[in-house]
C-alpha cells in the first residue's frame, strides 16, 4: 500500500496530540507501518498546532510536505484554510466549524475571514464541516471535540467500529472513556 498522509491541525489545547495518538494506535493495530510527528507550534499561547500521521506498508519519514496530505483534520475553521496548500488534489478536509480568533483578530489588526467553508468549496476542495463543539458538549465536555472529529473521520476509512473503540480504550483514561465513546458516536452519526 502506498503511504497515506493525515494532517491534524488546530489551536493549542484542543487535543490534537490525543487525536494523533488515537489514530496512530488504530493504524498500527491494523498492521500498518505508522509514523507520527508532533509539531507543537505555539501551543501554549493558543497558536497553530500541527501533527502528522503517515501510514502504509513502509513509511520512511514522519513529515508531510505541501500537496501530500490525503486528509486534513481541523479543529478550527481558519486552521483548515491555513493548511490548505498541504492537501493533495482531490484530498479531503474534515473540519469543525468552530472559530477561535487568532492574535491579529484579538488585537484588532485583522478580521476573522467570513464564509471559509463556502470559499474552500468554491475552490474545488472537498470539505466535510461539522459543528464538533456542539456535539462534544452534547457528549458531556467541550474538550471532546477531538474525538468527535475522529468519529467523523471514521467515515472515510474501511475499518470496523470495534477497531476504533479498542484504540479509544487504549489511549483514553478510563474515567473519561464513556464520555469519549459518546463523542465518537455523535461524530460518526452526524
Amino acid at each position: 500500500m502506498n503511504t497515506k498522509n493525515i494532517m491534524i491541525v488546530g489551536v493549542g489545547g484542543q487535543g490534537s496530540l490525543l487525536a494523533s495518538k488515537f489514530l496512530g494506535h488504530l493504524l498500527m493495530e491494523q498492521g500498518y507501518d505508522v509514523k507520527v510527528s508532533e509539531v507543537h507550534g505555539m501551543s501554549q499561547r493558543g497558536g497553530s498546532v500541527v501533527t502528522y500521521v503517515r501510514y502504509g506498508d513502509s513509511v520512511a519519514s514522519p513529515v508531510i510536505d505541501k500537496g501530500e496530505a490525503d486528509f486534513i483534520v481541523s479543529f478550527e475553521l481558519l486552521e483548515a484554510a491555513r493548511w490548505l496548500p498541504f492537501l493533495k488534489p482531490n484530498g479531503q478536509i474534515v473540519t469543525s466549524t468552530q472559530q477561535i480568533d487568532p492574535m491579529p483578530v484579538v488585537t484588532g489588526e485583522a478580521e476573522y475571514p467570513e464564509n471559509l467553508v463556502e470559499k474552500m468549496r468554491a475552490a474545488g476542495v472537498k470539505v466535510d464541516a461539522l459543528d464538533c463543539l456542539a456535539l462534544a458538549e452534547q457528549a458531556g465536555s467541550s474538550k471532546a471535540v477531538n474525538i468527535v472529529l475522529m468519529g467523523r473521520l471514521s467515515h472515510y476509512f474501511d475499518l470496523p467500529k470495534d477497531a476504533w473503540m479498542r484504540s479509544l480504550e487504549a489511549v483514553v483514561p478510563a474515567k473519561f472513556l464513556e464520555l469519549n465513546k459518546r463523542a465518537f458516536e455523535l461524530g460518526e452519526k452526524a
